[in-house]
């Protein structure tokens, strides 16, 4: 494990255009990816931004990084779509066969930024997230003949054959303001869906030290279903977060949300496997077993993680 290379990194550019883009780290770039089948990407939508209706092959953790938006979300089985407004803060746990969509208001002040974080040991590639989309000129409906989608939405063939032909856009658009407006958020949508860490209760608070947010099948029931633990932690200026280890072989995914400092990794016979600094925007996993502990530069630090175990 010592010969992997362990150094953080920042996403790199899939897509995207006027409405937003979409990032992802890779496997190539962060090999611990691929070790750990863990995915990482980030979602960043401008104002007007729709990232289209899709769903992946991994189940997931989604935390908003940045900005205010609504997340449109079908539960596997489910009658009825909960549509969710999201703000800095929320975590939300997405199972596996859930659908999707990310809408940035046209008034937007902020672009609406989500990080996700997920398992891939099932998906397509072990590292890396896999998404289909429902909608556009790569989605599913493309690849269906005529007859086939006519019949599955029971239309005529030539409306069913202009209604998928008049949707060129792939991944990401940007709604023009005479788009018809898009379902309301519901307060009781919300409900047991998503979780703002930046306001529920602590589980940890070392006055001049530090905060910490876990989320689990407590405060948010979906984590369970997803197979993932995850936790919000904030350092003041200079403070340390004391070495420690996941007991029962998880891995732990980092993303830096903001600020600096230093990190440590301790592997087997006491070798250190990294040393290095750390900043907003990166990502670094550490192996099962291994010791980590991070101190903080002068601004604090905040990063969010995920343990490959819900518990």
């Amino acid at each position: 494990m010592a010969a992997v290379d362990l150094t953080p990194r920042t996403p790199k550019k899939a897509y995207g255009g006027d409405g937003g883009a979409y990032y992802e780290w890779s496997p190539a770039d962060l090999p611990m990816l691929a070790v750990a089948s863990i995915g990482a990407a980030k979602l960043s939508l401008a104002a007007g931004g729709l990232s289209l209706p899709s769903y992946s092959d991994s189940a997931k953790v989604a935390y908003v990084l940045q900005g205010v938006g609504t997340c449109g979300l079908v539960l596997p089985e489910a009658t009825k779509e909960k549509v969710v407004a999201v703000k800095e803060g929320d975590a939300l746990a997405l199972p596996f066969g859930a659908v999707t969509w990310w809408h940035n208001g046209p008034a937007a002040q902020a672009d609406l930024t989500v990080l996700f974080l997920g398992d891939t040991s099932k998906g397509h590639k072990r590292g890396q997230f896999t998404n289909f989309q429902l909608t556009g000129s790569a989605g599913i409906f493309t690849g269906l003949s005529t007859e086939f989608v006519s019949r599955a939405w029971d239309l005529p063939e030539p409306d069913a054959a202009r209604l998928v032909s008049s949707q060129p856009a792939s991944g990401i658009v940007k709604l023009p303001a005479s788009a018809a407006a898009l379902p309301a958020p519901s307060p009781q949508d919300r409900a047991g869906v998503a979780l703002n860490c930046l306001v529920a209760p602590l589980d940890v608070d070392i006055p001049g030290g530090g905060r910490v947010v876990v989320l689990n099948t407590a405060n948010l029931p979906l984590v369970r279903e997803v197979g993932l633990g995850a936790d919000l932690v904030r350092i003041d200026a200079h403070s340390m977060c004391s070495p420690g280890f996941s007991c029962d072989s998880a891995y732990q995914v980092t993303y830096i949300v903001r600020g600096s400092g230093r990190v440590q990794v301790v592997g087997p016979d006491g070798r250190r496997v990294l040393e290095t600094r750390i900043e907003g925007g990166s990502l670094f996993i550490v192996p099962r077993f291994h010791v980590v502990s991070k101190i903080a530069d002068a601004s604090g630090m905040e990063w969010f993680s995920i343990i490959t175990t819900p518990k």
